[in-house]
């Protein structure tokens, strides 16, 4: 099963929305953070600048990414997706080792803010990544859950601030700011690296997470006149649309009605997983396998 046309336009729409929130937001956060002498704001509106860009990007790359197969690109274009995600993953890290780098120094040297004016640039920031959060919490790409990561933790990092300004709102303890900051920075890296490391994979066309490659030749050679499998593959387009080819070696005596049957039942197994393209080679037993060397 693949996505329907409806459900690729949604994806594409929801980042859309995304990119449009995040810069009109970050116009917002640069005049609040000077204004409120805050470095979580200050820091938080140049990361979403990084974001801005980045979102962009993968609007533009995603809108690209569902064009049809031409040319030397057989496969289509489904790995720009992808490629948006890895850039986006990228600019996520740089962007919060640059928020640790800032906030860090500041433990040291607390320095006071404009609580009342964190508290209410901390609401509108929650609300406005929180929509966008709402509008992509759906996406199966890897690309759609890269940006989600941006927004969540843009998300948390208004959470914190929103708690910051509430205590500062009763006391004097200036150190919350930073603090907290690097506690959510931390903890959104550790998730983004997870992803970074799943999107390499998938580069390296590793094996889909959700395919078992061992138990799909094990059914494979219980179907009646397989005698055995070699050369299974799969691996992944974008995260989402994967590719198994596989040689299944018959009877040398086995009909044109065997092979057929052999044939079905294996697309068969295939289609109870989520499969973009495959690939069925059938080998007599007594033929030589022009891939034997491999």
């Amino acid at each position: 099963m693949t996505r329907s046309h409806d459900q690729v336009r949604e994806t594409t729409a929801s980042i859309r929305t995304a990119f449009f929130l995040n810069v009109a937001f970050t116009l917002v956060e640069v005049v609040g953070g000077v204004l409120t002498n805050s470095l979580a704001i200050l820091s938080d509106s140049l990361h979403d600048l990084g974001d801005s860009f980045a979102i962009g990007l993968s609007w533009l790359l995603e809108s690209r990414a569902h064009k049809k197969s031409q040319g030397r690109y057989s496969y289509g274009f489904r790995r720009l997706s992808l490629l948006a995600a890895l850039i986006n993953a990228v600019v996520l890290i740089f962007g919060s080792l640059l928020i640790l780098s800032k906030a860090i120094p500041r433990l040291l040297q607390p320095e006071h803010s404009n609580a009342k004016g964190m508290l209410a640039l901390s609401v509108l920031g929650i609300l406005v990544n929180g929509a966008a959060v709402l509008r992509l919490r759906e996406g199966r790409t890897m690309n759609a859950r890269v940006i989600a990561w941006h927004l969540l933790e843009d998300v948390f990092g208004w959470l914190a601030v929103l708690i910051v300004s509430l205590s500062l709102l009763f006391t004097d303890i200036h150190i919350l700011d930073p603090l907290i900051s690097i506690l959510i920075t931390g903890y959104v890296l550790f998730n983004v690296i997870r992803n970074l490391r799943k999107t390499i994979a998938i580069f390296l066309q590793a094996a889909p997470a959700d395919l078992d490659i061992h138990a799909m030749e094990l059914k494979l050679q219980r179907i009646p006149n397989v005698l055995s499998t070699h050369h299974t593959h799969a691996w992944s387009l974008d995260g989402e649309h994967h590719v198994l080819t596989t040689h299944l070696v018959v009877p040398a005596n086995a009909s044109k009605k065997d092979l057929i049957q052999v044939k079905r039942a294996a697309l068969g197994l295939m289609d109870q997983i989520d499969l973009e393209h495959t690939t069925i080679e059938l080998e007599y037993e007594d033929e030589d396998c022009r891939m034997s060397k491999e």
